[in-house]
């Protein structure tokens, strides 16, 4: 029996949702911003380290400011999350705190990976001066320009859908 779950990915506009995407499913990065309206849904299969394979339907949200803004209906059977910012651009985790707090007061049982995204664009050090304000909420920092950390990132995702 195949298994099969979804994936959506939340987060300001240009944070990089739509770009760790691309680079998980297709292996490919573009430096052309293209604006995600609505949905987009993306599939992949994912072997898992106990053996199993678990397809992936991962949904692209459009980005937006203000999370309680997102559309109800995107969210219902959502199996994990992904929280995305971009470490290159303050205001995108200006609200992790209160973001997370939405995601895990409304949805206590589904499993959630906040992920510090363009880690190509900053230096080690900025990350340490600002462990105060990623290092409670962040899993993962990722790029999907290099794709450091990205596989990664789904894979134990998707594992932890299945232990």
């Amino acid at each position: 029996m195949k298994i099969s779950k979804k994936i959506v990915l939340l987060g300001h506009f240009g944070v990089g949702k739509s770009s760790l995407i691309r680079r998980f499913v297709e292996n490919t990065f573009s430096e052309n911003y293209r604006v995600t309206i609505g949905v987009h849904i993306f599939k992949k299969e994912v072997h898992i380290p106990s053996g199993e394979d678990v397809s992936l339907v991962i949904w692209d949200l459009e980005g937006n400011d203000d999370i309680n803004q997102t559309r109800p209906s995107y969210l219902i059977g959502t199996s994990g999350f992904i929280y995305v910012f971009d470490l290159s651009r303050p205001v995108t985790y200006s609200t992790l705190n209160p973001d997370i707090n939405y995601i895990k007061n409304n949805f206590p049982k589904t499993p959630l990976k906040v992920v510090g995204n363009k880690a190509d664009l900053v230096t080690k050090d900025f990350v340490k001066q600002n462990s105060d304000v990623f290092k409670p909420f962040v899993d993962y920092y990722t790029s999907a320009k290099t794709g450091s950390k990205v596989e990664d990132l789904f894979t134990r995702l998707a594992t932890e859908l299945i232990e």
